[in-house]
């Protein structure tokens, strides 16, 4: 095989591999760099090696999952030095434009992507994460993700088994209609702008949480935030430091396919304090917000366009 058709074959494949890399790791930068690494050990793989591979796609599966668990077991540290909760590196995509073939356009299609889903994966070990997620969501067989772990087939089902109880405990909300989500969040935005507190709280879930993203470097709350009555006041109050106008200053996106805010840096103006750049979105549970996530960290927002 010439190394254009190569190439193209590679192409054919990339879309399904930053979706299993983004999966993996929660950041998009990760999940290029080991899609971008895994075609330059496919390119460096000598003919007679290239005609043994009887299943490209999976294969490179393969290959990227044992790259984003190297990058998963380097990050352990990170995470420990890092300020305030942690969120995956959100992608952000137009609301409201047809659907394209841009890979990261495709990532976020699959429902394994939207951000209450990482957010439960992000709690598993990085063994259990791989196992989980090359296994249950991309069908590979556990002898070659235990190749992958360097273990037993019988630990790599055990690593997936043990993630697969973590995850259905977690329960994370799941997508539901973009109908439904932009009136609950209309309603949401309007009540919080006329300073309502007993409409928030309405429509809020009973196990709501506020989750804010930093890393020390904006501001947004250190810790989570947690049930109606919390979060109402913690966002009235806000609203009160940084002016009621602000709910109406950022566009609507979409945040892992999911509806979302995007608000610019806002200037200070006496005697409203400035407001960092943000992205802000939310999951939904039996027609309530269950969980608001805001990513405020400046380095998690270096990809989002105005």
């Amino acid at each position: 095989m010439s190394d254009s058709d190569l190439a193209q074959r590679f192409t054919e494949h990339r879309a399904h591999l930053l979706g299993v890399a983004y999966r993996l790791t929660g950041t998009l930068s990760d999940a290029e760099d080991a899609v971008q690494e895994s075609w330059l050990r496919l390119s460096g793989v000598d003919e007679q090696a290239r005609a043994e591979i009887r299943d490209l796609r999976a294969w490179l599966t393969t290959v990227v999952g044992r790259l984003c668990l190297d990058r998963l077991r380097s990050a352990t540290a990170r995470r420990e030095r890092y300020v305030g909760p942690w969120l995956p590196e959100p992608v952000v995509t137009p609301f409201g434009a047809p659907p394209s073939e841009d890979p990261v356009d495709a990532v976020v299609r699959d429902d394994g992507v939207r951000m209450a889903a990482l957010v439960v994966l992000d709690r598993l070990t990085p063994e259990q994460r791989v196992a989980f997620v090359l296994h249950d969501a991309f069908g590979v067989p556990f002898g070659d993700i235990a190749a992958t772990l360097g273990c037993s087939d019988a630990a790599a089902r055990q690593h997936a088994s043990r993630a697969r109880r973590a995850v259905a405990d977690a329960d994370p909300p799941p997508r539901v209609a973009m109908a439904e989500q932009r009136v609950l969040i209309e309603r949401f935005l309007t009540a919080l702008a006329s300073g309502d507190l007993a409409q928030v709280v309405t429509l809020l879930h009973p196990d709501a949480v506020l989750v804010g993203d930093s890393d020390g470097k904006a501001r947004t709350a250190r810790q989570l935030v947690l049930g109606p009555d919390k979060i109402g006041r913690f966002l009235l109050g806000l609203l009160r430091r940084y002016g009621a106008a602000t709910t109406g200053a950022g566009d609507l996106v979409l945040v892992n396919g999911d509806l979302g805010i995007l608000l610019p840096d806002i200037p200070a103006d006496d005697p409203r304090r400035a407001l960092s750049r943000r992205v802000t979105t939310f999951a939904v549970r039996d027609g309530k917000i269950a969980a608001i996530y805001d990513v405020v960290n400046p380095d998690k927002l270096t990809r989002v366009q105005p």
